[in-house]
Order: C-alpha cells, then structure tokens, then sequence
C-alpha cells in the first residue's frame, strides 16, 4: 500500500479492547479522498449535456463508485445510530408530485404507482452502473436479501413495504433498500421518502401528515443532507409544503436542489419560475418531461430533448437546467460534493466514537467467571472502600468528590463538633447569671445540718452537679446521634459507588454497612452513658485553671456581700458573669457567703466538665471511626458475604442488568464501528492504488 501509514495495533485493554484509536494517517486518508472527489465535482456541469446523452452514467463513475460504496456500506452497517451522519440524496414532495417517475427515470425501472401514497416506507435507491448487459437487482429489509428484477421489482417493493409496514395505508419509518446494478444508470444513492399529504384517506390514520412530515424532518435535518425537492410545473411552489419543510431546515437553500416535473403539461411561465427562484434553491433547478404510458426510457429521453429543444416556450429555458441527463450528472456532481465536504468528519467521528466506547467498556469492571475472579474483585473492592473512607473520614482529602460537600467527611465532622461545642457552651446551664445564687441557695437550705456554718457541704456540690449533668446529658446523646447518621451514609455512599455493578455485593453490602452501624451506635450511646454517669459521680480534675478561676472569681465575694448589704441598688457588675440581679438575695444574708462559694466553684468546675464532654466525644469518636475504616467493615462484610446463600460464592458472579446491558450495547457498538474502520481502510487502499 503506498502512501499513508499502516493500521497499527495499540496495547489491549483489560476487557480485550485497544484503548486507543488505530495508528492510521487519517489526515491522509482525509485529503486524498476529498482530493479525488474535488477532481471528480471539477467539470464544469453548466455545459450542456448532448440531448442524445446514452448512457445516463458520467465518465466519472470509476472513480465515485468506491467512495459511494464505501457510504452505502457505512449506511448498510447503520452507523448513523451511533451519531454519525451520512451524505444522503433525499428525494421529498408532495403527493403526485412526480417523483417517482422521477426516480424511474434515472434507475430505469418501474416504481410502484396508485393512487394515495404509493411509498409508505423509506425507500434507500443504490443505483450502480453495471459493465454486464444483464442487471442485477435485489432487496434488503429486515435483516434480509431478496433477489428481483425488472418484470417484478415493482410487485416486490409492494411485497416487501407489507411485511414492513403492514397491510394497508399505513407508513414506517424503518427503511427498505433497493440495489440496482445496471449498465447505464448513474452512480448514485438516494432515498426517496412518502409522498407529504395533509387529508388522509380511506385506510389511512388521522395523523397521516404528522408521521410523514416525522420522517421527512428526520431525513433532511442534518447538514449532511442534500435535499432533492420534487416540484410539479403546475402548481406555485411557494405554496408546495416540501419546499415549506426544506426551508425550515435549509433556510438559505445551499443543500437544496428542485427538479421540475411535468414541464410539457404547464408550461407556461415555467421559464419565470425557474428564473425568478421565489424560493431560494441553493443548488438550482432541473425542468424534465415524465415519461408518459408505455414509453420507453430510451424513447422518453429523446422525447424529453425534443421538446425542450423545439416547444416555443419550453426551448427558451436554458439546456443547462434541462432534462434527465442533466439530472443525473448534477445529481452526482452534488453528490460527489456533500461527500468531499462530510468525509474527513465522518472519519473523524467513527475514530472518536470507537475510541470513546472502548475507552468506556475497559473502564467497567471485568465480567467475573469464577468464584477465583470474584474473591479477587472482592478483595480489590474491599481494599477500595478502605482508601476512600480513609481518606475522607481520616485524612480529610475529598479528590473522589470533589464537587459534593457532603462527602468532604473531615470538614464536615469538625462542623457538627464545633456546633456540639457551641450547644453546651450556650445551653441555660452555662448561663451561669441566669437565676443568680437562687440555684445555689435552695441547695445549701436543703443540706443544713448541726455543723460548723463556714463549712461548705460536698453533698451540695455534688447534687448541683448533678443537676446541670442530667439536664445537658440530651446534648452529647443527640450528636453521637447525628454524628452516626452522616457516618453511615458515607460509608453507604462510598461502598455502593465501588459495587455498584455487581447487585449481589451490593445488597451483601448494604446489610453489612446496616448491620455494623447499628452496632457502632449502640457503642457509642453506652459511651456517652458511662460518661454522663462518672460526671454525675463525682467531681475531679487536675486541671490548675479550676482553682486559677476559682481563686479569681473568690476575690470578689466580700465586695458583693458588702453591696448587698447595702440595700441601696438592685444590680452589681461581678468580673466573670456581668451584671447580675442582686435584689432578691437580701432576704437569704446568712447563706450569701456559702452560696457565693458554692456558685464559684461551679462556675470554674462547670467549663472543665463542659470541655471533657466535646474532648472526650472527639477522642471516642476518632478512635471508633479508624476502627470501623480499618478492620471492623471489612470483617462485617465478610462476615455477612459468608453468610448470605450459605457461603456459595457463585452467587455473587451476577452482574446488574444495567450493567450487563451497558456492555452488551458497547461491544455491539465497537463491532460496528470496527467494520466502518475496516471500511475506511478499504478505502484507503484504493485511493492509494
């Protein structure tokens, strides 16, 4: 092969795919096809074509017909399914517009004909020009090939448009291929839609015109199309609801070529028509003669040249425009244009879509066959799980999810502590001006006793104690609550995004992570029971801020009892509290310094318990979120794994339907996409040659 580079073979991917496009030269591949067919569109197609132009094929067909193979078979492979556009001839009109004696024209054969719409389903014309005298004809729908020819092509598109569309009038959008390999026809490719009608009839559904005017849009739309608008001389065409469907895809006309029908029945004002182009047809018009009756195609050619050669109104049209012949070359100058513009997207589109799918299908898990590969994946997954609570629980790195708060554990976990914080810190019991001495007064009278009165009794600190543990005892039971909550849905979310495609394990999995959560709870609310309970016990700390805040706060009793005293105000500003209400302490003087004690060494002991609880909390916490991370999930799952259908392994090797179905659909994807490559590299080799 000269020219180019040769297909290369990358390294495989794990599912058995190259991970990465073919080696080829598609840039050279690219210009010399659009090179070849920019020298093909290069005659000038505005001289006139002999009126005695037989055979209707171009001496360019050689070097087309490879290329439009090429087409045919990327059409054939239906890669348009997988995004990829083709350069299409798409032949639309009204009904009894003419086209198909259009069509019979140009293929040289007869086309079913009635009355109503005779095509009912999208009929892909292939018409190659044949060396042997004797054509070759056959039909290709639904999966199949049919032989035919000239005597019954006709009966047999009817035959075939039944089993396609069923018995009737009705349409489908699911097309039927006619070959036509016949010396003499034009190389071309075109696909002839229904006939666009508005008032359905007898055996005809009510919405008629939106199912063809479904198909017609999904054939002209893409830029891809060349629209071949089949218009009858008679009528206006700004009044033709095809020109009307081509416009609102093709607004400039550039992709749109009219041929005219039936010039010999109106032939009046033809000539303005065509001249004036109301309607703005890019590519031009083409005026023909239908054949009529039992014609043949040879005669109605010769028929066709005479009268526009001869009629007094029709030979003023230039014979540029005019004719069959003319037709078919333009026809395949357009065609060999489109092709020249669309080819290098097209290679461009299948490498990446190749690409892309085999890059998806070597990212999904491998299909597990033995209970070896699984235990394998299992563990792989396990590791997987481990590392991403890691990271998110224990190092506080968040690259897996980047873009959800949620899962930025760390951040998070120091939020709901720092609220923790704030609720203890802020609860009615740490307002120690709140009620001031009241608490402590009624305390003190309820533990008199026949004893020394400078003697503060520890029972009274104690039952105060107590007292304020019990009440913001709801606070660390509430967090560990919540603290869990965020915890097992983390730790939910990571194992179903690293089992997701294996049902059995995730199922397995999401009873494990239940299972050891409730576990881990219970834990921790028996935790926070015993912590609650030694602070309700009894009242300790080595901590010398206790006594520093203590002695501080003691320096200012003599002044408060002096003020109260007083009896001369009903407020006192103490350092450590503010202004405090003291008018209703006067009644209570014989317990004011013992209260005031009292109150003191609460007030310093209160912010040491108060920080034990947050402390204590991240400490339990910290140490119970490492074990879960490190050993206690993945002995849950195992454990549960074990358990489930009795330890049989071979029951976990089920892959979710989705999954399976994905990569059924991209094995099924690069298989085609792969014979359009080879398709591609054919092409190639001839272009070469």
């Amino acid at each position: 092969m000269s020219g180019g580079k040769r297909i290369g073979r990358p390294s495989k991917g794990k599912n058995g795919f190259h991970s990465s496009s073919y080696e080829e030269d598609s840039l050279s591949l690219d210009v010399r096809v659009e090179e070849n067919l920019l020298a093909i569109v290069g005659g000038d197609e505005n001289q006139p074509t002999p009126i005695h132009s037989v055979p209707l094929m171009s001496s360019f067909n050689d070097r087309i017909r490879p290329i439009l193979d090429a087409v045919d078979q990327l059409r054939h492979l239906m890669v348009m399914k997988e995004g990829i556009q083709l350069p299409t001839i798409v032949v639309v009109g009204d009904q009894s517009s003419g086209k198909s004696s259009v069509l019979e024209s140009l293929a040289g054969i007869s086309l079913p004909r009635g009355q109503g719409i005779c095509t009912r389903v999208p009929l892909i014309m292939r018409l190659q020009h044949h060396t042997s005298l004797i054509p070759e004809m056959f039909l290709e729908f639904n999966g199949k090939t049919t032989q035919t020819d000239e005597a019954n092509v006709a009966d047999d598109i009817n035959i075939a448009t039944e089993e396609i569309a069923g018995s009737g009038k009705g349409i489908s959008d699911a097309p039927l291929t006619l070959v036509i390999k016949k010396n003499g026809v034009p190389d071309l490719t075109m696909v002839d839609l229904p006939g666009i009608t508005r008032v359905p009839v007898h055996g005809q559904p009510d919405n008629i015109y939106e199912q063809i005017a479904g198909i017609v849009m999904q054939y002209i739309q893409p830029e891809e199309s060349i629209i071949l608008n089949v218009l009858p001389a008679s009528v206006d065409f700004t009044t033709c609801e095809s020109i009307r469907m081509s416009r609102q895809v093709d607004k400039t006309g550039e992709r749109t070529l009219a041929v005219v029908t039936k010039a010999d029945k109106a032939p009046e004002g033809l000539l303005e028509k065509v001249t004036a182009d109301d309607v703005n047809i890019g590519l031009g018009y083409v005026c023909v003669r239908n054949r009529i009756g039992d014609e043949s195609y040879d005669n109605a050619r010769m028929e066709e040249a005479n009268l526009f050669a001869t009629h007094p109104l029709l030979s003023r049209i230039d014979k540029s425009i005019v004719g069959i012949p003319v037709l078919a070359k333009k026809l395949m100058q357009v065609q060999a244009t489109i092709m020249a513009k669309c080819w290098p997207e097209i290679v461009r589109k299948i490498n990446e879509k190749l690409n892309g799918n085999v890059t998806e299908l070597n990212r999904m898990p491998k299909a597990m066959s033995s209970v070896a590969e699984f235990l394998t994946a299992f563990m792989e997954f396990i590791g997987s799980v481990k590392e991403s609570l890691t990271k998110i629980l224990v190092r506080g790195e968040y690259d897996e999810y980047p873009d959800d708060p949620n899962m930025h554990g760390v951040a998070r976990v120091v939020e709901m502590f720092n609220q923790y914080s704030d609720e203890l810190f802020n609860c009615p019991e740490s307002e120690h001006t709140r009620n001031f001495l009241m608490d402590e007064i009624r305390v003190l009278d309820d533990a008199k006793a026949i004893a020394l009165p400078n003697f503060l009794p520890r029972h009274a600190f104690l039952s105060l104690l107590q007292r304020k543990v019990e009440r913001v005892s709801h606070i660390p039971f509430g967090f560990v609550e919540k603290a869990w909550a965020y915890f097992e849905n983390v730790v939910w979310c990571v194992s179903r995004h690293h089992t997701e495609n294996y049902p059995q394990v995730l199922l397995t999995t999401k009873r494990a992570c239940q299972n050891l959560m409730v576990k881990m709870r219970e834990q921790s609310t028996d935790w926070v029971s015993e912590l609650v309970q030694m602070e309700k016990l009894t009242d300790y700390t080595c901590n010398p801020e206790y006594l520093n805040e203590w002695n501080m706060l003691m320096s200012h009793r003599q002044t408060f009892i002096d003020e109260v005293q007083k009896n001369e105000s009903s407020k006192m500003k103490i350092e450590g509290f503010g202004e405090v209400e003291i008018v209703n302490l006067r009644a209570y003087q014989p317990l004011l310094s013992q209260a005031f004690d009292l109150k003191m060494r609460m007030t310093a002991y209160w912010k040491i318990v108060s920080r034990r609880l947050v402390d204590c909390m991240a400490l339990h916490l910290q140490l119970c979120v490492r074990n879960l991370v490190s050993k206690e999930l993945e002995k849950e799952i195992v454990t549960e794994l074990m358990a489930t259908n009795g330890g049989k392994l071979e029951m976990m090797l089920e892959e979710a339907p989705s999954v399976a179905a994905k990569r059924k659909r991209l094995n099924a994807s690069i298989e085609l996409l792969r014979e359009a490559k080879d398709v591609l590299s054919n092409i190639m080799g001839n272009v070469s040659a």
